[in-house]
């Protein structure tokens, strides 16, 4: 018990104690130095008398077994010590004190062998091992008053949020699985990251240099094409991906029953690239596929738009391009329905285009309220509701994309049994505006001809989503929310959840993170490090607290539910290191879907993988003479077009006005005139 009696009582032994280790050093002083002794007339012979009674017990035979002796009651004597506890304290402090007062303790002996005088010497002797022996007191009475349960140790709280993770490696014919390495209480383990449910959507976010690419993304192209998937690859970066894709389809073309054909879209370099038309008229079968390319196109062009969904200064630039998209679609059953004639056809005047669009039938809807506000001379309404879609759309005219969207060198149904494909189409981070709606056009149709029941398993990979615009029926959401049944997986790569609230809307894009059913994250900070936080939850942590008083310490601990990956924790996350959830199936549970971990890259290994990468192979020459030649021909038809319609209109406006001229003659007259053409013709 802690009564005053008990610490008097300790008190007395621990004086005791160092009183005896005192006693027993100032004897060895006494015969070791007793000549010197003897000179200062410090000695008597009662004294001689006692402390040779002493010495026959051997304790003072040699120099060294009194100083143990005295040392070890010193020590003994320390146990018992209790003083002020003090939070700056060091152990270096105290370390350096005991180190000295032994090495001076014991490293004395060595001063009676010089050759000096008698009392220097003895003097010496006695100052160096009590100073020695006073350093040894100091040293250890300030280790009784060291905090020793330091509890700042784990300054960030490291340890406490980690929890365990699956070491298991678990595959499926359609799994990704990444290596990776993590932390438990301080121990370094081995786990896999098991993305055995592709289907269900995989969404990489993390800052621009967090290894979304390097660590996540070629893993994934890697392992899918291993496994005989056909693939859609949008490459941000062009030919980074691509490259890969490329290489990994030549290393494991043996894989697939149909070994399936490699195409490449980028708008730079037309010698290595296929040309494709997005609005292929056998793909479009109803005026509503028209309406969904021309939503496509405009959003992509004009991104602000997105948020401004039912504007009529939104719609109607939309609906008169769907007008176009059609009427190119009917005429000749598509033999111009290409995105440069639709450019062509609009940049024409308006009495021409009027006059020509509204010969459908199935468009007069649609352009009724321009050709309206034409007769009617509205002409700053009518330029407000058509100029945004022609000066949009004027971007496009290059004679580089021209050439790449009038050709027909495949289909963008990727994973068609017969004939399966790895499409390829790059962008270029220079050129986001001019190539991002041309590119979320081909991604648009592809997705609609991808998501379909009894085709092939298929990947589509999303480099920096954002840059392209997906939306209508055919939306990536749609596309999530149907893609397992359909044996679509979907990976989708962005850098920031904010980044996907500027570009499709706050509402569209909680859609998107919600409905992903795995999530890999790199470094991000501010709100998306929030909501990821909040996604992973809470785990157990053991709390410690402390409460220091003049003479002892009082600790308690507990436990309490926290944040298992804090926010602050994912916005300082290294390159490498990710964190997410996975999503497991039916058939193969996964327990710990969680994870914080670093995925493991032998970089030596890929660095050599690389070096003998083959190039994308060159398609076909094209000069800047073909290339000038197929814009001119696309003028050219769009010239040849409004030629022979307006030829047509015009025969058949002055055939009806010859019927109104005939029905409009008297009945003595037309006889005269029937005669007159009855003689013509016996002539």
């Amino acid at each position: 018990m802690n009564t005053g009696e008990d610490t008097q009582g300790l008190r007395k032994i621990i004086d005791f104690t160092r009183l005896i280790s005192i006693f027993i050093l100032s004897i060895h002083f006494y015969i070791c130095c007793y000549s010197a002794f003897k000179q200062w007339e410090w000695t008597a012979d009662i004294t001689d008398r006692i402390i040779y009674n002493i010495s026959k017990t051997g304790l003072f035979d040699n120099l060294v077994k009194p100083k143990l002796a005295a040392l070890l009651f010193l020590v003994i004597s320390l146990f018992g010590v209790k003083g002020k506890k003090d939070e700056k304290l060091k152990k270096n402090s105290i370390i350096a004190y005991l180190l000295t007062g032994l090495l001076l303790y014991f490293i004395s002996i060595l001063f009676l062998l010089l050759p000096l005088n008698l009392l220097l010497i003895a003097t010496l002797y006695i100052a160096i091992t009590s100073i020695g022996y006073m350093l040894i007191l100091t040293g250890g009475g300030l280790l009784s008053r060291l905090i020793k349960d330091k509890l700042n140790q784990d300054t960030f709280n490291t340890e406490n949020e980690t929890f365990p993770q699956e070491e298991r490696l678990l595959e499926n014919d359609s799994s990704v699985n990444l290596p990776a390495k993590y932390n438990l209480k301080g121990k370094i383990r081995n786990s896999y990251i098991n993305l055995i449910s592709m289907t269900r959507g995989l969404l990489v976010s993390g800052s621009p240099g967090a290894g979304k690419s390097y660590f996540v993304i070629r893993h994934v192209i890697d392992q899918q094409i291993k496994k005989g998937f056909s693939m859609f690859l949008y490459d941000f970066k062009y030919d980074d991906l691509t490259k890969i894709a490329y290489n990994k389809l030549l290393q494991y073309q043996n894989n697939y029953k149909i070994k399936p054909k490699f195409y490449v879209i980028n708008f730079d370099d037309l010698s290595r690239t296929h040309r494709c038309n997005p609005l292929d008229p056998d793909s479009m079968e109803d005026i509503t596929d028209a309406t969904e390319a021309s939503r496509t196109i405009m959003l992509g062009l004009n991104k602000d738009w997105i948020k401004k969904s039912g504007d009529f200064f939104v719609e109607s630039p939309i609906n008169f391009l769907t007008a176009v998209i059609w009427y190119l679609r009917k005429y000749e059953n598509g033999k111009f329905c290409t995105l440069p004639h639709v450019i062509e056809l609009m940049q024409a005047d308006y009495d021409r285009l009027f006059a020509v669009l509204q010969e459908e039938d199935e468009i007069k809807v649609l352009i009724n309220p321009f050709i309206s506000a034409y007769r009617n001379k509205a002409m700053a309404q009518l330029e407000g509701q058509i100029a945004s879609a022609k000066i949009g759309l004027a971007r496009l005219s290059s004679p580089q994309l021209y050439y790449v969207l009038n050709g027909n060198d495949f289909t963008l149904d990727v994973n068609n049994p017969k004939e399966p494909k790895i499409v390829c189409i790059g962008n270029n981070p220079q050129k986001i505006q001019t190539y991002g709606a041309v590119l979320s056009l081909y991604v648009s149709k592809m997705m609609k001809l991808v998501n379909r029941k009894n085709q092939l398993k298929c990947s589509l990979i999303f480099d920096e989503f954002p840059t392209i615009y997906v939306g209508g029926s055919s939306g990536i959401d749609g596309l999530l929310a149907t893609s397992r049944s359909n044996k679509v997986a979907t990976t989708l790569a962005v850098q920031d959840f904010s980044q996907l609230k500027k570009d499709y809307g706050a509402e569209q894009a909680d859609v998107i993170t919600g409905i992903v059913g795995n999530i890999i994250s790199g470094q991000v900070t501010g709100d998306t490090a929030k909501k990821l936080s909040e996604t992973f939850g809470k785990i157990v942590q053991d709390r410690e607290s402390r409460s220091i008083n003049s003479s002892d310490i009082s600790i308690s601990k507990s436990t309490q539910m926290d944040s298992a990956i804090p926010a602050s924790k994912i916005a300082s996350l290294s390159s490498g290191e990710f964190v997410g959830i996975v999503a497991d199936t039916p058939d193969q549970k996964i327990k710990l879907k969680m994870f914080h971990a670093e995925i493991q890259n032998d970089h030596e290994a890929i660095a050599e993988e690389e070096k003998a990468y083959k190039p994308i192979p060159i398609i076909e020459r094209v000069t800047y003479g073909d290339i000038i030649e197929n814009y001119i021909q696309i003028k050219k038809d769009i010239d040849e077009l409004f030629e022979i319609e307006l030829e047509k209109i015009l025969a058949r406006q002055a055939e009806l006005e010859e019927q109104e001229t005939e029905k409009s003659l008297p009945e003595d007259n037309r006889d005269q005139k029937e005669e007159e053409e009855s003689k013509v013709i016996s002539r």
